[in-house]
């Protein structure tokens, strides 16, 4: 394996991946099923520092389309030609075409012979050396303000089809982009190669023999109606398109950035939208797209960011959802539906054998330039947008504080949490190697009003300031005349996935 390659293995699920993943070759490997590569830790390097002057195009933007097409060989042309005049040219916008073609050569879909010579061109018209540490070149990339040549989308586009033509029709110029898409990252699968599931066949409670009291689950409630679906199995999925209290829901799991999060299928436009996976990462992150338009979406901030709907305020509510042990949530809902481990997917669903591996590992899979180090990169904290303003609250805070009084923006909020982490062990199918890790912890959001709060004395009662009891419950705290104070939508996450996007976060205790 070359060295440049060793830790730049396609992540994702990898059911389907590119067998010559880490060395270069003059065409696309063949399709092998494989495990996810063991995680890594990805650099950190510094901000470019570049001359504004330099950023002005050298070349004519129908010569620069015609080179960025000869040198991804769907043009007849001398690619050694093509360098040269790049180079000589000084442009700059050519720094994401090779940092893309150097991506391409590792996973066989260019020739491999000019590798060295991209190199060469990112050093030469950068001034950077960071040589064939691909890593180092994306994430100074990010840092920078440069950006790439015209029809720059779609060339990136036609480079990734040989692995699945889809990636063609969602990355085109035509399309309105929130997204850098110098930014978007192949996952290590074709589109829907993590396949969703699509109103699972659910079990009553006493049916689901086959979960133990300790296996983490999602779960929801809405209109009356509650449901659990099994961690073990979403990490194989991803997404849940589902009706829920006769509302459709789909309930969006990233488990690199480590937050699932449930959004109401109903458009304001009227239609109903369900989600698949594009195969697509964005720092790290789930890209998932919508079936009616085949938009992209930015799976942690809800946004349609390229395609058909990018160019629109288009936003779907979110769901309040929690983690939460079955034995938890079955008691509390004793009435809950759960997925069936019958899914119609040959599967391995056992705990951690997708993932133990990475959920156990202190390290990423894939490069995300804007990180901060306030937290260590995979500490999980619950997350909370209200009115726009993010907040962040490590569950660590929640072992010592079961509830927290607090006011995020101008909004007092008040965070309810059992104080018990999830902890889980298994065995990682690719390793093989017994892995433990944290799932997270049970954390439920609410709008406080005037009230302060403290534990009551059971675990699903809490106290106000005159010693009245409020139930909590999935859709409000009730008080004891009735009163209702709604929950709030927030999600459990990695931090360096909530940073990625939310730099300006505030961090409760800090």
């Amino acid at each position: 394996m070359n060295k440049h390659c060793a830790r730049l293995l396609p992540a994702g699920l990898l059911f389907i991946a590119i067998a010559s993943a880490c060395r270069p070759a003059t065409s696309p490997g063949q399709a092998v099923a494989t495990q996810p590569p063991e995680p890594t830790v990805v650099a950190t390097v510094s901000a470019p520092d570049v001359d504004a002057g330099l950023l002005n195009a050298s070349l004519p933007d129908d010569e620069a389309r015609r080179l960025m097409a000869v040198l991804a060989g769907s043009t007849e042309g001398d690619t050694s030609a093509a360098l040269d005049r790049i180079i000589a040219a000084g442009d700059m916008r050519f720094i994401a075409v090779f940092i893309d073609l150097m991506r391409a050569a590792h996973i066989g879909l260019v020739d491999g012979s000019d590798y060295q010579r991209y190199i060469e061109a990112l050093e030469s018209l950068s001034g950077e050396s960071f040589g064939d540490d691909w890593v180092a070149w994306f994430e100074w990339y990010g840092r920078s303000d440069l950006t790439p040549p015209p029809g720059f989308t779609s060339w990136k586009g036609l480079l990734l089809a040989p692995i699945d033509p889809g990636f063609a029709a969602f990355l085109q110029d035509k399309f309105p982009s929130r997204a850098r898409v110098e930014e978007i990252q192949w996952g290590g699968v074709r589109v829907d190669g993590i396949p969703a599931l699509d109103n699972p066949k659910m079990l009553a409670a006493a049916e689901a023999d086959y979960l133990q009291p300790g296996d983490a689950v999602f779960g929801l409630t809405v209109n009356g109606e509650s449901r659990a679906y099994p961690l073990r199995i979403l990490d194989w999925h991803e997404m849940a398109n589902d009706v829920i209290g006769g509302v459709p829901v789909s309930l969006a799991y990233c488990t690199l950035c480590g937050a699932a999060i449930a959004y109401d299928g109903r458009g304001p436009d009227g239609v109903t939208y369900t989600f698949g996976s594009s195969g697509f990462l964005y720092r790290s992150n789930k890209l998932m797209y919508d079936r009616p338009t085949r938009t992209l979406w930015n799976h942690l901030t809800g946004e349609p960011v390229l395609g058909e709907l990018a160019g629109t305020d288009f936003r779907l509510n979110l769901l309040p959802v929690v983690l939460t042990t079955w034995d938890d949530w079955q008691k509390q809902h004793p009435n809950t539906l759960v997925v069936d481990i019958d899914t119609g997917f040959n599967r391995d669903y056992s705990t951690g054998a997708a993932y133990a591996d990475y959920f156990a590992d202190t390290g990423t899979m894939f490069p995300v330039w804007q990180r901060s180090d306030l937290l260590d990169q995979k500490d999980q904290i619950f997350a909370l947008q209200v009115d726009g303003e993010p907040k962040a609250y490590p569950i660590e805070a929640f072992v010592t504080e079961q509830v927290i009084n607090d006011t995020v923006g101008d909004v007092p909020v008040v965070l309810i949490g059992s104080g018990d982490i999830v902890e889980l062990e298994g065995r990682s199918r690719r390793s093989g190697v017994a892995r433990a890790w944290s799932a997270g912890s049970d954390v439920r959001a609410y709008a406080r009003g005037d009230e302060t709060f403290a534990p009551g004395e059971a675990a699903n009662v809490v106290v106000d300031s005159q010693g009245r009891s409020w139930q909590v419950t999935e859709e409000a705290l009730v008080g004891p005349a009735g009163e209702s104070l709604p929950r709030l939508p927030g999600h459990l996450a990695y931090w360096f996935g909530w940073f990625a996007f939310f730099p300006e976060t505030a961090i409760y205790g800090r």
